[in-house]
């Protein structure tokens, strides 16, 4: 290679490094920026989980230590007092719901009457998640399935079929249980054939577990029926 080559070399290598310092003074800011942004981006993210961490993790202690409460009626006021929202709070409420079902068993010395207001008291706070149309269905027909149970004694048979209709329909999560406890109405109104009708198809279905089906079965003979006429 000449000296010329080389010489002609050396200024194309100049005008190309000189080429891309411009491009960087110009451009360079960009991808500092970018570097910047990425950084900091995942920063925010992770404290962001950090904060989300620490929320739950208080919320947890929270409800842990109002569990540990001995007395029900301290249980349920601890349970009631926790501020939240979403599946949170809609978690409070079915704890404090049974809390309240607890002190109703251990307050017995009030009488019939002040059973009766703990379970409406408990079916209120169900009656609470069930109406929150931002929960899961599950979480929703849960609390409507159990605050139908809690207010059997009270509630007339015919009002408890209505009330667990949106609940038997197919895919609801808990369809057969509502199916039980329809039966179970059904049985309160007199109509005894019909309940048996209905609990022999509990036992019928596929996705009944063991547990109701032997319960659904001890009806059925309870009831004089035979599980020979499914």
């Amino acid at each position: 290679m000449s000296d010329t080559d080389s010489f002609i070399e050396e200024v194309t290598e100049e005008v190309r490094r000189d080429r891309l310092f411009k491009l960087m003074r110009k451009y360079g800011w960009i991808a500092i920026l970018a570097v910047v942004l990425l950084v900091g981006g995942a920063g925010v993210s992770e404290w962001l989980k950090a904060r989300q961490r620490a929320a739950a993790e208080a919320l947890g202690d929270t409800i842990l230590a109002a569990l540990n409460e001995t007395a029900p009626a301290t249980r349920e006021k601890a349970l009631g007092a926790i501020d939240g929202d979403g599946a949170r709070r809609a978690l409070t409420r079915l704890l404090a719901a049974q809390a309240a079902l607890e002190a109703d068993g251990a307050d017995g010395a009030d009488g019939a009457d002040g059973g009766a207001a703990a379970r409406e008291k408990a079916a209120a706070l169900l009656d609470e998640v069930a109406g929150d149309a931002t929960l899961p269905a599950r979480l929703r027909d849960l609390a409507a399935l159990k605050a139908v149970m809690i207010r059997t004694p009270q509630m007339p048979p015919q009002e408890r079929i209505q009330a667990l209709e949106p609940l038997r329909v197919p895919g609801a999560p808990y369809r057969l249980l509502a199916e039980e406890q329809a039966a179970i109405a059904m049985i309160d109104a007199g109509d005894r054939q019909g309940a048996i009708r209905r609990l022999l198809q509990i036992v019928a279905d596929q996705e009944a577990t063991t547990a109701l089906r032997r319960r659904a079965s001890q009806l059925i003979v309870a009831l004089g029926g035979s599980l020979e006429q499914g």
